[in-house]
């Protein structure tokens, strides 16, 4: 495929197979621009900061000819809010941490976000069994120490002050107890080395 000015000085793009020139501003006024207005409202549903979206019809445009002149769509609504979805998760995707008020409604993009799997699912509830497997073996005054400073994010202070503790005492008792979690959650079994 080779361009050549038409008439009006523009760019058309000849099929050397089809010998057929192709008029891409016509096509775009013809094709995209009637269907403007829908994909204003898309956009305005689909994209809370209405500041960007003038910016993202742009680049819709944008991608949408750079496709078209490589070969024409079939159906141009399609493809339009094809791209123009498309677009969006791609926006979403590259902000990685997203506003809750930046997308209305992100089921309606069908974005698959990286939610865990079934394997890690699994690994996961077994590793909060045991946490809280080795938290019950602890005696009552550290386990309780231990869930108020890190589990609930207590300073040693607070947790002093609500047990009517030192903050003495609770060093003592989040270390006791810590070393105690590290050796249940780390160590190796201790029938490991037994022959069975």
């Amino acid at each position: 495929m080779n361009e050549s000015p038409d008439e009006d000085g523009n760019m058309a793009r000849h099929s050397g197979a089809a010998g057929h020139a192709f008029d891409l501003k016509g096509w775009f006024v013809r094709e995209m621009l009637p269907l403007e207005s829908a994909l204003m409202q898309f956009l305005q549903h689909n994209w809370r900061n209405q500041n960007d979206i003038a910016d993202l019809r742009q680049e819709i445009y944008l991608r949408v000819c750079e496709a078209a002149m490589k070969d024409l769509p079939a159906q141009p609504r399609q493809f339009l809010f094809t791209t123009a979805r498309n677009l969006l998760i791609d926006r979403v995707r590259r902000e990685q941490v997203v506003s809750i008020e930046s997308v209305t409604d992100l089921e309606a993009l069908d974005i698959t976000l990286d939610a865990p799997g079934p394997e890690r699912s699994v690994i996961a509830r077994d590793e909060l069994r045991r946490l809280q497997s080795a938290l019950d073996r602890l005696a009552p005054r550290c386990r309780e120490v231990i869930v108020m400073g890190r589990i609930e994010g207590l300073s040693g202070r607070e947790i002093a002050v609500r047990l009517g503790l030192t903050e003495g005492t609770v060093s003592e008792h989040l270390a006791k107890g810590m070393r105690a979690l590290a050796n249940t959650l780390y160590s190796a079994p201790k029938d490991l080395g037994k022959p069975t």
